[in-house]
Protein backbone atom coordinates (compact mmCIF):
# COMPACT_ATOMS: atom_id res chain seq x y z
CA UNK A 1 0.00 0.00 0.00
CA UNK A 2 1.34 3.44 -0.96
CA UNK A 3 1.27 6.06 1.76
CA UNK A 4 2.41 9.67 1.45
CA UNK A 5 4.07 10.65 4.71
CA UNK A 6 4.86 14.25 5.57
CA UNK A 7 5.14 15.11 9.24
CA UNK A 8 1.92 13.79 10.80
CA UNK A 9 -0.05 13.76 7.54
CA UNK A 10 -0.94 10.40 5.99
CA UNK A 11 -2.88 10.06 2.75
CA UNK A 12 -3.76 6.47 1.86
CA UNK A 13 -4.71 4.72 -1.36
CA UNK A 14 -7.48 2.92 0.55
CA UNK A 15 -10.68 4.13 2.21
CA UNK A 16 -10.60 1.90 5.31
CA UNK A 17 -13.07 3.13 7.91
CA UNK A 18 -15.21 5.25 5.59
CA UNK A 19 -18.97 4.84 5.78
CA UNK A 20 -20.36 2.58 3.05
CA UNK A 21 -22.68 5.30 1.68
CA UNK A 22 -19.70 7.62 1.22
CA UNK A 23 -17.54 5.13 -0.69
CA UNK A 24 -19.09 5.78 -4.13
CA UNK A 25 -18.36 9.50 -3.69
CA UNK A 26 -14.80 8.93 -2.51
CA UNK A 27 -13.88 6.37 -5.15
CA UNK A 28 -15.48 7.94 -8.21
CA UNK A 29 -12.81 8.99 -10.72
CA UNK A 30 -15.10 11.19 -12.80
CA UNK A 31 -16.08 14.79 -12.26
CA UNK A 32 -17.36 15.35 -8.71
CA UNK A 33 -19.06 18.51 -9.96
CA UNK A 34 -21.00 16.56 -12.58
CA UNK A 35 -21.95 13.88 -10.05
CA UNK A 36 -23.39 16.49 -7.68
CA UNK A 37 -25.18 18.30 -10.52
CA UNK A 38 -26.89 15.05 -11.53
CA UNK A 39 -28.34 14.69 -8.04
CA UNK A 40 -29.73 18.16 -7.41
CA UNK A 41 -31.81 20.87 -9.04
CA UNK A 42 -29.61 23.82 -8.01
CA UNK A 43 -25.82 23.55 -8.12
CA UNK A 44 -23.53 26.46 -7.27
CA UNK A 45 -19.94 27.24 -6.38
CA UNK A 46 -19.09 29.67 -3.60
CA UNK A 47 -15.61 31.08 -4.11
CA UNK A 48 -14.00 31.48 -0.68
CA UNK A 49 -10.58 32.68 -1.82
CA UNK A 50 -8.27 32.49 -4.78
CA UNK A 51 -4.75 33.79 -5.23
CA UNK A 52 -1.23 33.38 -3.98
CA UNK A 53 -0.91 31.74 -0.59
CA UNK A 54 1.23 29.49 1.53
CA UNK A 55 0.14 25.88 1.27
CA UNK A 56 0.74 22.90 3.56
CA UNK A 57 4.20 21.31 3.56
CA UNK A 58 2.97 18.02 2.12
CA UNK A 59 1.24 19.94 -0.68
CA UNK A 60 4.42 21.90 -1.41
CA UNK A 61 6.38 18.65 -1.60
CA UNK A 62 3.91 17.08 -4.04
CA UNK A 63 4.01 20.17 -6.26
CA UNK A 64 7.80 20.57 -5.98
CA UNK A 65 7.48 24.03 -4.42
CA UNK A 66 9.91 25.27 -1.77
CA UNK A 67 8.05 25.47 1.60
CA UNK A 68 8.61 29.23 1.93
CA UNK A 69 7.45 29.93 -1.64
CA UNK A 70 3.92 31.08 -2.39
CA UNK A 71 1.68 28.92 -4.56
CA UNK A 72 -1.57 29.65 -6.34
CA UNK A 73 -4.45 28.36 -4.22
CA UNK A 74 -8.23 28.31 -4.63
CA UNK A 75 -10.85 27.32 -2.06
CA UNK A 76 -14.53 26.90 -2.83
CA UNK A 77 -17.66 25.25 -1.54
CA UNK A 78 -19.65 23.10 -3.95
CA UNK A 79 -23.32 23.50 -3.08
CA UNK A 80 -26.46 21.51 -3.84
CA UNK A 81 -29.79 23.22 -3.21
CA UNK A 82 -27.83 26.12 -1.62
CA UNK A 83 -26.24 23.78 0.96
CA UNK A 84 -22.44 23.22 0.95
CA UNK A 85 -21.71 19.54 0.33
CA UNK A 86 -17.99 19.66 -0.57
CA UNK A 87 -15.12 21.97 0.33
CA UNK A 88 -12.54 21.98 -2.47
CA UNK A 89 -8.96 23.19 -2.21
CA UNK A 90 -6.67 23.30 -5.23
CA UNK A 91 -3.06 24.42 -5.58
CA UNK A 92 -0.34 24.70 -8.20
CA UNK A 93 2.90 26.55 -8.77
CA UNK A 94 2.10 30.22 -9.27
CA UNK A 95 4.14 30.34 -12.49
CA UNK A 96 2.03 27.56 -14.01
CA UNK A 97 -0.90 30.01 -14.23
CA UNK A 98 0.97 31.68 -17.08
CA UNK A 99 1.51 28.28 -18.67
CA UNK A 100 -0.49 25.08 -18.69
CA UNK A 101 -3.01 26.12 -16.03
CA UNK A 102 -3.80 29.61 -17.41
CA UNK A 103 -7.51 28.63 -17.65
CA UNK A 104 -7.68 28.56 -13.83
CA UNK A 105 -7.19 32.31 -13.51
CA UNK A 106 -10.47 34.07 -13.04
CA UNK A 107 -12.61 30.97 -12.49
CA UNK A 108 -14.56 32.81 -9.81
CA UNK A 109 -17.70 30.82 -9.11
CA UNK A 110 -17.23 28.47 -12.07
CA UNK A 111 -16.44 24.83 -11.24
CA UNK A 112 -12.85 23.67 -11.71
CA UNK A 113 -14.15 20.27 -12.81
CA UNK A 114 -15.48 21.83 -16.01
CA UNK A 115 -11.89 22.72 -16.96
CA UNK A 116 -10.24 19.51 -15.78
CA UNK A 117 -12.63 17.02 -17.32
CA UNK A 118 -13.15 18.81 -20.63
CA UNK A 119 -9.47 19.14 -21.57
CA UNK A 120 -8.29 16.02 -23.41
CA UNK A 121 -4.65 16.44 -22.33
CA UNK A 122 -5.31 16.60 -18.58
CA UNK A 123 -4.19 13.38 -16.86
CA UNK A 124 -5.36 12.44 -13.37
CA UNK A 125 -3.17 10.48 -10.98
CA UNK A 126 -4.61 7.98 -8.45
CA UNK A 127 -6.82 9.20 -5.63
CA UNK A 128 -5.57 9.28 -2.04
CA UNK A 129 -7.78 9.49 1.04
CA UNK A 130 -7.74 10.76 4.60
CA UNK A 131 -10.21 11.03 7.47
CA UNK A 132 -9.53 14.57 8.67
CA UNK A 133 -9.72 15.17 12.41
CA UNK A 134 -10.96 18.46 13.87
CA UNK A 135 -7.40 19.77 14.38
CA UNK A 136 -6.51 19.43 10.67
CA UNK A 137 -6.29 22.75 8.81
CA UNK A 138 -8.49 21.58 5.94
CA UNK A 139 -11.10 20.25 8.39
CA UNK A 140 -11.28 23.65 10.10
CA UNK A 141 -11.66 25.53 6.81
CA UNK A 142 -14.24 23.05 5.51
CA UNK A 143 -16.30 22.96 8.73
CA UNK A 144 -16.47 26.72 9.20
CA UNK A 145 -20.21 26.89 8.47
CA UNK A 146 -21.32 23.61 10.04
CA UNK A 147 -23.59 23.91 13.08
CA UNK A 148 -22.76 20.45 14.47
CA UNK A 149 -19.52 19.35 12.82
CA UNK A 150 -18.74 15.63 12.99
CA UNK A 151 -15.58 14.35 14.66
CA UNK A 152 -14.01 13.75 11.25
CA UNK A 153 -14.54 14.62 7.61
CA UNK A 154 -13.40 12.39 4.77
CA UNK A 155 -11.26 13.91 2.05
CA UNK A 156 -9.69 12.76 -1.15
CA UNK A 157 -7.03 14.31 -3.30
CA UNK A 158 -5.18 13.71 -6.51
CA UNK A 159 -2.72 15.36 -8.82
CA UNK A 160 -3.76 16.43 -12.29
CA UNK A 161 -1.11 17.01 -14.93
CA UNK A 162 -1.23 19.20 -18.00
CA UNK A 163 1.97 19.41 -20.05
CA UNK A 164 3.86 17.89 -17.08
CA UNK A 165 2.70 20.67 -14.75
CA UNK A 166 0.90 19.47 -11.59
CA UNK A 167 -2.28 20.73 -9.99
CA UNK A 168 -3.30 19.27 -6.62
CA UNK A 169 -7.05 19.05 -5.97
CA UNK A 170 -8.38 18.12 -2.52
CA UNK A 171 -12.09 17.59 -1.87
CA UNK A 172 -13.50 17.43 1.66
CA UNK A 173 -16.95 15.84 1.93
CA UNK A 174 -19.40 17.65 4.20
CA UNK A 175 -22.41 16.06 5.94
CA UNK A 176 -24.78 17.51 3.32
CA UNK A 177 -23.42 14.99 0.81
CA UNK A 178 -25.58 12.33 2.52
CA UNK A 179 -28.69 14.05 1.17
CA UNK A 180 -27.44 13.42 -2.37
CA UNK A 181 -26.73 9.72 -1.72
CA UNK A 182 -30.39 8.75 -1.97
Amino acid sequence: MTIYTFKDTFWNVATHGAEAALLPWLRDHGSLTRRIQQRCDRFSVINVKSGQARIALDESALLNIAPQQLAWSREVFLCAEDQPVVFAHSACRAGDLRGAWHALRGLGSKPLGAVLFSHPQVVRQPLHYKALAAHHTLYRRAAVGLLNPPSRLWARRSLFYLHNMPLLVTEVFLPGIWELSR
